[in-house]
């Protein structure tokens, strides 16, 4: 392919090396894609739900209540309706059941007539309530994606992180493994590849709602998804683009982080996730625009909450946890529904692990935990399983339930855990923006900025590149109903001008800008169009003298 040296240096960087691998990658129709009958019992989880559809017996779809196990849900559902009536699914309360799999949640699974359950998104290391499930008569089937470093629950469980499965991919979402059981029932049963195909917008969300690895076949679920988004006839997506004003056509990666799944969550977050797995299945028009404005409205009063939820957490850190390796951040009366995103941002902001508990019932807390690049937070929690009454999740988002007076225990041993882990790592630390290329003032041009589109979409483990170049900053003026933003002209080495804008923390380089000397910017190389003209435009990330 004929690229500009910096693009082939990024890839480099990123392990794609050789031509073949940077045509499958950069390509518009990517190849990479494996058997479905590679997957550990693929065949005979295909066998029981076939037998069951033979036999007219009714199947409950088991989900989730975040993006990715609402779209698995919605992906089983959809398929299975080209065989059978008899379909029905249930997604737990986040309030009141957690995630996963729960004995009573079984029970009312199996008063309502239900033969067969498969889950989504969830259910490997479940092995306490399989167990339950057999002795209530009920068949399981098990899909999931999730780390197993326990006993596996004894059922049929096709998961590709499971020990000895063969597939080749291992970092499949919930939604991709959904994907990959409608292509064996369709390869098994003559449904046209269309009856599947349908579904890849809701694989698309799904995928990268989930944050998994965007390479390998990840990435060809993805771009097939953003394509087959963009084209959606599916009633509930369609509205719920319209309502939050994306564009058609132009929807990208992150659109879909920050626009669609954000909503599809916010329905689990502050009310019930059903209202989006309803919606994704939905036809009716008046029932699709009443569950897209329940949607729009459970969105706005989650970033109102967790807005003020953050805030609170900011002050306890202030007062109380500045020195500390692992914030471990107790609320008595947080919305449990935000505090994943809360710790999120906080582990951004204070680049330390994070762990938010709060109150439930039985005398427990619950919590939730995101992790920072380089630590495996799964790990560090598990070390202390033994405080847990449940606990699951991976490197980077663990939740778990406990009682209270385990919790100073808890925050202890983290806080020491990670504090070795630092003596050991001191550059882990380090939160300095790193860019992905160097760049020389003529590097820089609309060319480049093409050319690294190409490598959309962005998201976990292939990130939009950052960029470090040398200029000269002059024309400073604020943006923003309170000012809070920063744009000003960058000269060049070489004399032409790019235009800089600052959203993150502007205001902490107001003084560097006003001196007017040379400086490193890093930040995301783009090109903007204004009356018909492109012009290149760097969204700044870091600045340095």
């Amino acid at each position: 392919m004929n690229l500009q040296p910096r693009i082939y240096e990024l890839l480099h960087k990123r392990g794609i090396e050789t031509e073949a691998d940077i045509e499958e990658f950069l390509s518009d129709k990517p190849q990479k894609t494996y058997d479905p009958f590679l997957l550990l019992n693929m065949e005979a989880g295909v066998d029981l739900i076939l037998s069951s559809i033979e036999e007219d017996e009714k199947i409950c779809i088991y989900g989730d209540y975040d993006a990715d196990g609402i779209t698995s849900t919605a992906v089983l559902m959809e398929v299975l309706s080209n065989l059978t009536s008899n379909l029905a699914y249930y997604i737990p309360s986040r309030f009141e059941e957690g995630y996963g799999l729960n004995c009573g949640a079984l029970d009312k699974i199996k008063a309502a007539g239900i033969d067969l359950v498969i889950t989504v998104d969830c259910g490997s290391v479940s092995c306490a309530e399989v167990e339950h499930a057999k002795e209530i008569g009920l068949k399981i089937l098990v899909t999931d994606h999730h780390t197993i470093t326990d006993k596996v629950a004894d059922c049929l469980v096709i998961n590709p992180m499971q020990p000895g499965c063969p597939y080749p991919f291992k970092h499949l979402a919930g939604v991709g493994v959904a994907f990959k059981l409608a292509q064996a029932i369709a390869a098994e049963t003559g449904l046209p590849k269309s009856a599947v195909n349908r579904t890849l917008d809701l694989v698309g969300v799904g995928t990268i709602g989930d944050i998994v690895p965007l390479v390998d076949e990840n990435r060809t679920l993805a771009k097939y998804g953003i394509r087959s988004l963009n084209l959606t006839q599916r009633p509930g997506l369609s509205k719920l683009i319209e309502g939050t004003s994306l564009q058609r056509g132009k929807i990208k990666s992150e659109n879909i982080s920050y626009v669609i799944v954000p909503h599809l969550n916010a329905s689990g977050r502050m009310q019930d996730a059903k209202i989006a797995a309803s919606l994704m299945m939905e036809k009716d028009s008046e029932k699709v625009k009443e569950g897209v404005e329940t949607l729009i409205s459970c969105n706005q009063q989650r970033k109102k909450i967790q807005s003020e939820t953050f805030e609170q957490c900011c002050n306890i850190v202030e007062e109380k946890y500045q020195t500390a390796p692992f914030l471990v951040i107790d609320l008595e009366d947080a919305h449990e529904g935000i505090t994943g995103i809360v710790a999120g941002k906080l582990k951004e902001i204070y680049h330390r692990p994070t762990v938010i508990v709060t109150p439930t019932a039985g005398d427990c807390l619950k919590g939730t935990g995101r992790g920072i690049e380089g630590i495996d937070l799964y790990n560090l929690l598990k070390d202390n399983e033994e405080l847990f009454e449940r606990f699951g999740g991976h490197a980077a988002a663990c939740g778990f339930t406990m009682k209270k007076q385990h919790l100073d225990t808890l925050r202890s041993r983290l806080n020491e855990s990670m504090g070795r882990i630092l003596a050991d790592n001191p550059e882990l630390a380090d939160a300095h923006i790193q860019a992905d290329l160097k760049l020389e003032a003529g590097d820089v041009n609309l060319q480049l900025v093409a050319e690294l589109k190409m490598l959309e979409p962005f998201g976990c483990e292939n990130p939009q590149p950052l960029v470090s170049i040398r200029l000269r900053p002059g024309s400073i003026r604020k943006m923003g109903n309170q000012n809070q933003y920063t744009k000003f002209i960058g000269v060049l080495d070489d004399g032409r001008e790019i235009q800089c804008v600052i959203f993150k923390e502007a205001k902490s380089y107001d003084e560097l800008l006003k001196k007017g000397q040379p400086l490193t910017v890093t930040g995301n190389l783009e090109s903007q169009t204004w009356n018909g003209k492109q012009y290149l435009q760097i969204t700044v990330q870091a600045i340095e003298e």
